[in-house]
């Protein structure tokens, strides 16, 4: 892929904004986790059928100004993450995201490129490295008072006369998924319709005293930052993992909704035939999930080197992010801009996940742990870190980012419904796989998944064979 650079250039929210000049916005215990993790990267590929003189003298225009209208509404991500070092001034270390109206801003590259933009954005396995250019980088800069990392990164990467892609990168310390999806959706309606007024959606709430830290989790959790930052020579936040990607590919794989039903419905049955208790929880997620998980450590142990023998009591692990919104036991206003996710890990054994009821001991794992957490999202919090530094030590873990409740698909700058969403944090180390919803199959879910070639060409044949047997098995019941 050749890319050229064509501008780059910041982007404000405009002179008469709601927030106050300076404002300082404290972390919540939900934004403080975030702390140990890598930016999330989206991007969002649409058809565009113009050439680039068009795309510069007309759409670019309009994209810078209504991301600066949409940043007025959602300021923080125009702000940075500071970190105020222990010294004379600042006994204590301590940190916050600043907004300063004459001063924050958004990185805004435009690009263009000369690659195949239906081979980029298709399903089919594809090198890593030919959708990393369309990523922005989210920068830093440290000193011996403090650490500053910006919150929110922009580039456009315009496909002549086929389409352009719409890459971001943000840090969760700022907000979740599904303050993010407001935001996005937000700033396709400001360049959709040039009359829209963010009057007609809910504006973002940033009350952040709406969180209560019944539990003094924010304590434990920044305690644990620290430590950790004492312990390693050097952490930045936001930079990319230095992996190795000279054999790594990244695919998209389909669930649609029939195929949910029918592997519902063979747990289900399996459950009755050989007296097994059935999972406490089996939603389409769950379903997905426990799915996905076992093709997955199918794939891993048999593309496994002679030197890497695992013995089936060997556990592993299964880690997502579970909204908080819903599961509250007090009110937190839906616009609310920042962080309301829970964490789950889920456990099993290598032997029962590799066994003939692998999916069932999968689905239950996961469904207990959505319990637990519907139960008291924070009843556990205060081991969210020491349990997630377990599971990505773990050589038999999988990690889950995104969600398939926010609909991705229907983010619409004024080009039609996205004909791609990429999530390419998980090319990292973050995690191996994303979800979203399906663009295509109503109910449906995409799974995206970044592998070792052998390990990919191994999970292929794993999940379509399992999607088959399944089928096959209930045109049987």
């Amino acid at each position: 892929m050749a890319m050229k650079i064509v501008e780059q250039c910041q982007v404000c929210a405009p002179p008469i904004s709601v927030p106050p000049v300076n404002s300082l916005i404290p972390l919540t215990l939900f934004d403080l986790p975030w702390l140990f993790s890598p930016p999330a990267q989206p991007l969002y590929f649409y058809p565009y059928p113009y050439p680039a003189s068009h795309f510069l003298s007309s759409t670019l225009p309009a994209l810078k100004r209504s991301l600066s209208l949409t940043l007025q509404f959602f300021f923080p991500f125009a702000g940075r993450l500071v970190i105020f070092h222990s010294n004379s001034t600042y006994p204590h270390p301590h940190l916050n995201i600043a907004y300063n109206q004459n001063a924050s801003s958004v990185s805004f590259t435009v690009a263009e490129s000369n690659a195949d933009f239906y081979h980029v954005c298709g399903n089919h396995p594809r090198h890593v490295k030919e959708l990393h250019p369309l990523v922005p980088w989210l920068s830093s800069d440290a000193d011996e008072c403090y650490t500053q990392l910006h919150l929110l990164a922009v580039k456009v990467t315009l496909f002549p006369n086929f389409g352009l892609c719409i890459g971001l990168a943000y840090h969760h310390v700022a907000a979740d998924g599904r303050t993010f999806d407001n935001f996005i959706k937000t700033w396709a309606s400001f360049h959709r319709d040039s009359s829209f007024s963010i009057k007609s959606m809910a504006m973002p709430s940033h009350d952040r005293s709406v969180v209560v830290d019944k539990h003094g989790l924010e304590a434990i959790f920044l305690n644990e930052y620290w430590r950790k930052k004492k312990c390693e020579k050097q952490m930045v936040l936001g930079t990319q993992s230095k992996l190795a990607y000279d054999d790594m590919v990244r695919a998209t794989f389909v669930m649609g909704l029939t195929d949910l039903e029918n592997i519902k419905s063979w747990i289900i049955a399996e459950c009755k035939n050989k007296k097994l208790s059935e999972p406490v929880h089996l939603s389409p997620y769950v379903v997905a999930c426990a799915f996905i998980w076992v093709c997955f450590m199918k794939s891993l142990t048999h593309e496994a080197s002679a030197n890497e023998i695992f013995d089936n009591i060997h556990p592993c692990y299964f880690g997502f992010n579970a909204g908080g919104l819903n599961r509250f036991d007090y009110p937190v206003p839906v616009t609310y801009f920042g962080n309301c996710v829970g964490f789950g890990r889920s456990e099993a054994t290598r032997g029962e996940l590799l066994g003939e009821n692998g999916m069932i001991f999968a689905a239950k794992a996961i469904g207990e742990t959505i319990k637990k957490l519907d139960k008291a999202l924070v009843g556990e919090g205060e081991r969210w870190i020491s349990e997630w530094e377990v599971l990505w030590g773990s050589d038999m873990h999988i990690i889950v980012v995104g969600s398939p409740k926010l609909d991705v698909y229907e983010t619409d700058f004024g080009w039609g419904r996205p004909m791609k969403v990429e999530e390419i944090s998980i090319d990292h180390g973050w995690g191996p796989i994303s979800l979203t919803q399906s663009r295509d199959e109503a109910g449906g879910i995409e799974v995206g998944l970044s592998l070792p070639n052998p390990q990919m060409d191994a999970f292929t044949s794993f999940f379509a064979r399992a999607l088959t047997l399944n089928h096959a098995n209930n045109a049987c019941l």
